[in-house]
């Protein structure tokens, strides 16, 4: 039940330089780290579960593992702390939310790659 003043403030933050995500794919998310008067750029890589929201609440959930250990992180997409997203390859998947990969470790954990080809 949004308004259309609502949606007009909320089209002022919308970024328009996101890349089409999907869940499967591999992603590398630079967020801006602020530690004291310091600010500095650092990279998350990782497989999309899945996203959720819409408009300016929009989120994805990025999962890698770290020294046997598996790390999600839940990013805004139109944070202004999110520098950049770049997808670095698709994965082939059949569900919305692959939640079923926190179960699985190793090989198993891999992802067939769907392979995208540019319409010329």
């Amino acid at each position: 039940m949004s308004t259309p003043l609502i949606r007009d403030i909320e089209a002022m933050y919308l970024k328009t330089d996101l890349p089409h995500v999907v869940p499967g794919d591999s992603v590398r998310v630079t967020v801006r780290i602020v530690e004291g008067a310091k600010e500095r750029l650092q990279a998350f890589e990782g497989v999309v579960l899945g996203l959720s929201g819409a408009s300016t609440s929009r989120t994805v959930t990025v999962r890698k593992v770290f020294q046997g250990v598996g790390v999600e992180r839940i990013f805004l997409l139109h944070s202004p702390r999110v520098e950049s997203i770049k997808v670095l390859r698709h994965g082939y998947v059949r569900r919305a939310k692959l939640y079923y990969m926190r179960d699985r470790s190793g090989k198993a954990a891999r992802l067939r790659e769907k392979f995208v080809t540019k319409a010329q």
